[in-house]
């Protein structure tokens, strides 16, 4: 093998490969070596003489030194010594080999040279190999240990730059301290308040919640107690109806709130009068003013006002408004509504004689869940979001709204600011088709799937009071059963049932025959748009969203006897 050649090798280098060097004058004991030494771990380097050894310590490290005794010119012994002595490769063990030499004093001479090792011909391989793997494995480690002493030598290198550094940061320490210090108090005060009108809204929440429920119970009561007259029945009725509604009005603000927070409320906005607006707000917020006593006082701009809204949430917003003026006054008092254009905006003003806003309040009044304490102390109710849904609302209409007061006891006023969308005349109003009498529809076949009974029963019992046939059942399984042999022309299907939901239960009903024509709707107290898409994908005509108002049962039930149910 030529020494040169075999240390040139790439391979040489690789991190887990070590090289041997094999010094014999016979080239056939170098073969036997070489295959006895054989290993992807070893690059196995040959040598006939002293003098090619020497050529070949000096290109390349070795981890071990396989060395014949008895060569012509330089001898094991003398290559050995030369070995030792030059400080590059005097850390080299050397294995001697010889088939001559016996004697002690022999091996004592070798060992004097610097031999770790003394082995007679025939060399059993064995051994052989095992006295090279242990050098091998020696060096590898040694190698991987100054490896770790050259990074341990730049680590320390870099900590001592990174202490020259921190001295040099030293001098602003106290100032960095100090400003870290200030950031964090502020943000903990951040927290105690955000914490603080957490509870304050728990608690609201909990007590608005709680408010509805005894007159539930006194109504349920007093329909329990004895056979009602017309009178106690309206009277229950009543009740029931005006609570419901108020708890339907918290959760829907509740969840637009979270809409709006997570981005996720979508405005369907057309070119609409602004009076029509506000008329639908009127309208929404009359009950209240009126059981307060208030008068409202209005002052419309007429139909030629137009804005580019989402005639709902647009509506809320001022919903929101009305209701604030109407909650925070003392019985018999004075709101104004006054909408104008300004320019090239809209400019709706709600003032009312209330007991007023106190001016270190006025800049966190549209905060949500913000009450203030003289407002805790008159208030007929709400959560703290109404302002900040309206905010959010008219912001979503690329509009500004501000709040002003002259302090404690002397009113308030918000002023809103929408971008006009144009002006015109006014039209008289198209003829609108006859609506459908109320109530067509009678005698159809229902199907009421709800795993809620008390749900289930009482949509079923308004179903049966309209003239339908009704089955009622309390799981996605018994749906499907029964409207394959039921066969019912309307079906309401809850969607968070057990054993199968309401979309695959869906699937399967419209795949039995006749369910294309069948009208089925979703009934979830889910009623976001992605829960109204996946209610499409999965084969419903409409989604509605819970409670349901009885006037959209009356409603489904004509959808569902006319002719082009599906469509509807």
């Amino acid at each position: 093998m030529n020494p040169a050649a075999a240390v040139a090798d790439p391979a040489v280098g690789q991190a887990d490969t070590v090289n041997i060097l094999l010094v014999d004058d016979e080239p056939r004991n170098l073969l036997v070596l070489e295959t006895v030494l054989d290993d992807p771990g070893y690059r196995l380097v040959g040598a006939s003489s002293g003098d090619e050894a020497l050529r070949a310590l000096m290109n390349a490290d070795f981890a071990v030194l396989v060395l014949d005794v008895r060569m012509p010119g330089m001898s094991g012994f003398e290559l050995a010594q030369m070995v030792k002595e030059r400080r590059r490769t005097s850390h080299i063990p050397i294995i001697f080999l010889t088939a001559y030499y016996s004697e002690d004093q022999h091996m004592l001479a070798g060992y004097d040279s610097g031999a770790v090792d003394y082995l007679h011909k025939p060399v059993n391989p064995a051994v052989l190999r095992s006295k090279v793997a242990v050098f091998a494995d020696l060096h590898r480690k040694t190698r991987a240990l100054e490896a770790a002493n050259h990074l341990l030598s730049a680590e320390v290198a870099e900590r001592r730059r990174a202490e020259a550094r921190l001295s040099e940061l030293a001098e602003t320490l106290d100032r960095r301290v100090y400003e870290r210090t200030a950031a964090l108090q502020a943000s903990e005060a951040q927290l105690r308040d955000a914490d603080r009108h957490k509870d304050e809204f728990m608690a609201t929440l909990a007590h608005e919640l709680r408010n509805p429920l005894a007159p539930l119970r006194n109504a349920a009561h007093a329909l329990r107690g004895t056979s009602p007259d017309a009178a106690r029945l309206d009277w229950a009725t009543g009740v029931i109806e005006r609570q419901v509604r108020s708890m339907v009005r918290m959760i829907d603000d509740l969840m637009d709130a979270g809409r709006i927070n997570r981005g996720k409320l979508r405005l369907r906005q057309e070119m609409i009068a602004l009076e029509t607006v506000l008329q639908d707000a009127v309208e929404a917020s009359r009950e209240l003013i009126e059981d307060a006593g208030h008068e409202l006082q209005l002052k419309l701009p007429g139909p030629g006002l137009l804005v580019h809204a989402d005639r709902t949430r647009l509506a809320q917003a001022f919903v929101n408004l009305l209701n604030n003026a109407a909650k925070y006054m003392d019985r018999g008092g004075h709101i104004e509504l006054v909408a104008q254009a300004q320019g090239d905006e809209a400019v709706v003003r709600v003032k009312d004689l209330g007991i007023g806003i106190a001016r270190e309040h006025l800049e966190r009044i549209f905060e949500m869940f913000g009450q203030v304490e003289s407002a805790l102390a008159r208030s007929r109710g709400g959560l703290g979001i109404g302002l900040a849904l309206a905010q959010r609302l008219v912001q979503l209409h690329h509009g500004t709204i501000v709040a002003t007061s002259e302090g404690l006891g002397a009113g308030s006023e918000f002023v809103v600011r929408l971008p006009l969308a144009g002006l015109r005349t006014a039209e008289p109003p198209e003829a609108q088709p006859a609506a459908a009498p109320a109530g067509t529809g009678h005698g159809l076949r229902v199907l009421v799937a709800d795993d809620n009974a008390d749900a289930a029963e009482t949509t079923a019992m308004l179903l049966e009071l309209l003239g339908h046939t009704v089955r009622r059942v309390g799981d996605g399984e018994a749906a499907v059963a029964t409207a394959a042999e039921f066969d019912p022309q309307l079906v309401l299907l809850d969607i968070g049932m057990p054993k199968l939901n309401g979309f695959e239960a869906c699937m399967r009903i419209r795949s039995q025959p006749g369910g294309a024509a069948r009208l089925i709707v979703a009934v979830s107290g889910w009623g976001q748009p992605e829960d109204q898409r996946r209610s499409r994908e999965a084969g419903f005509d409409r989604h509605l969203v819970k409670p349901v108002d009885p006037a959209a049962l009356v409603e489904l039930a004509g959808a569902a006897g006319g002719d082009n149910a599906r469509s509807a």
